[in-house]
């Protein structure tokens, strides 16, 4: 790489922190916010869906989705984010990071509307243009993770690049409680709707309409907030990383970080003996193994065994709260009442442990490391798990509720204190620039797919019930203690594949690459008076 590169690249990497840092997290960031709640929410609505469209009369419970339409609808959106994780991944690396940014921004925002107007009749129909919409839905968020993570990494300076990339992955937790609460304001402004009949579908149909706009409202709010960042999207200038190490137009890179850093900066012409090209190996390539396939492998499992167990608890936190009766059984609520009640637990489970999880990583991750914490993070999943699983009857059976609560909280908040985290954070870091949104992709597609595996093996094993009911009528769920044994076998693979990860904390992304070859950090930026010769940085 030449040292010309090296000068311009080191003024971001000394930066100090300034607005444009938190310009770049809140573009960021709030397509986080919009994809947790996208993700997210369609688990507040599922139940009603089932009353709406499975209604039977005279059944035990007054409408539930079939199991394999249930996965279907909370699965797709998965498949889609996995698909344009892959996709959008590398075409960021190809194309450039902003062009591509702006391409997801419009598919989120097309497909948050029609999943809220899907069409037809019959049930098949509504749910097979749910299912249509959702998974291009998915598709729209799969490629803000690794376009996101790396425009945040080589946005930033090394000395809190961990803290600011995290601080954009935090945003989900918002995001989750914005479903939560959104979902308890619609259902509590459509209340009086239900309060006649016990169900959401009485025999003459009249209440039909007003459930429908319910459901339809929760899924087309996620829009907004992409909205919102479309214009700052689309003005975002490109990287310099990319345009100096990907594009190879050193020119703009200068232009860009001089508009981005708002001051004068300029890059000494050097003779052609001053510069050494990098070697320009490909990806998945002889080099690329020998120097970074350890590494894929590491972020890649990893991702893959947090998403297993985290989308699992978060997919199905209704059928936990069940088995412990913290919602009441479905013949004793309205429609409104169900949702209520769901968004609210999910809420709270959000603010007590999952924002608060998100935070302390931004807060402590340039100080512990990224390896400390994840190491940290899986471990104590593995033990809240445990915790909970093997005196299963002791929380579902005798009145120890808040117990249960308080592990159940402790393991979603070791979670984002921890690998849900620094997953995110570390492939952003440690690949080189023309294969970084790639690798990202590549690992948060891994992850994607464990999330598939813990979303459609949950819901096999939640099949499997206890006879005996707990005090709220449902099954007391040995399928929930099945699950919890198997996800916290899963937390002690995150564990030890956590050692394949290498700590970037505290270094430059070309050192971590191993673009940094020149090894001439300490004479690449100069202050200088003369006009001829220039490099101003904060």
């Amino acid at each position: 790489m030449a040292r010309e590169n090296l000068r311009v690249l080191s003024a971001l990497d000394v930066a100090r922190t300034q607005c444009y840092h938190f310009t770049a997290i809140a573009i960021t960031g709030l397509g986080f916010f919009t994809n947790a709640y996208d993700l997210f929410c369609i688990s507040l609505v599922t139940r009603l869906l089932g009353r709406i469209y499975y209604y039977v009369d005279g059944a035990e419970e007054p409408g539930t989705l079939p199991p394999n339409v249930a996965a279907t609808v909370n699965g797709l959106a998965l498949v889609g984010t996995f698909t344009g994780q892959l996709f959008f991944g590398w075409l960021g690396d190809k194309l450039g990071r902003r062009t591509v940014y702006g391409i997801t921004l419009n598919i989120m925002i097309i497909c948050s509307l029609g999943s809220g107007l899907s069409f037809g009749h019959e049930p098949k129909m509504v749910l097979g243009t749910l299912c249509f919409f959702r998974f291009w839905l998915g598709f729209g968020i799969g490629g803000d993770y690794p376009l996101s993570a790396t425009i945040m990494s080589e946005y930033s300076n090394k000395k809190t690049r961990g803290a600011f990339v995290a601080a954009v992955f935090a945003m989900q937790g918002f995001g989750i409680v914005a479903g939560g609460v959104f979902a308890i304001i619609v259902s509590v402004a459509f209340k009086s709707k239900f309060d006649a009949p016990p169900y959401v579908v009485d025999p003459t149909g009249s209440t039909v309409p007003e459930a429908d706009y319910v459901w339809r409202i929760i899924l087309m709010f996620g829009a907004i907030p992409a909205a919102l960042t479309y214009y700052s999207r689309s003005t975002m200038p490109e990287t310099a990383r990319y345009t100096a190490l990907v594009a190879k137009d050193m020119d703009k890179a200068v232009a860009d970080m001089s508009k981005v850093l708002k001051m004068d900066i300029k890059a000494e012409p050097l003779k052609d003996d001053d510069v050494e090209e990098n070697k320009q190996f490909g990806l998945f390539s002889k080099e690329f193994m020998s120097r970074h396939g350890v590494h894929l492998l590491g972020t890649m499992s990893t991702w893959f065994f947090l998403d297993v167990v985290f989308h699992s608890m978060n997919l199905f936190q209704k059928d936990v709260f069940c088995t412990v009766g913290w919602i009441r059984y479905p013949k004793t609520m309205n429609a409104m009442e169900e949702v209520y009640i769901i968004a609210k637990a999910q809420t709270l489970i959000a603010l007590c442990s999952t924002v608060p999880g998100y935070w302390f990583t931004v807060a402590l991750i340039d100080r512990m490391g990224r390896f400390t914490i994840q190491l940290m993070g899986f471990f104590f999943m593995t033990v809240f798990m445990f915790a909970i699983a093997i005196p299963f009857d002791h929380w579902t059976i005798t009145e120890n509720k808040i117990g249960f609560a308080v592990l159940y909280a402790l393991t979603f908040f070791f979670a984002n204190f921890g690998p849900n985290t620094t997953t995110f954070v570390v492939p952003a870091e440690i690949f080189p620039a023309r294969f970084r949104s790639t690798c990202h992709g590549m690992s948060s597609a891994a992850g994607k797919l464990g999330a598939m595996v813990g979303a459609f093996g949950f819901l096999f094993l939640v099949q499997n019930q206890d006879p005996k009911k707990t005090d709220a009528g449902y099954p007391a769920g040995i399928g929930v203690r099945n699950s919890l044994f198997c996800l916290g076998a899963v937390t002690i693979l995150g564990f030890c594949f956590t050692f394949l990860v290498p700590e970037a904390k505290g270094r430059s992304l070309e050192e971590m690459s191993g673009e940094d070859i020149d090894d001439i950090v300490d004479d690449t930026i100069s202050h200088s008076s003369s006009s001829n010769r220039m490099m101003s940085y904060p």
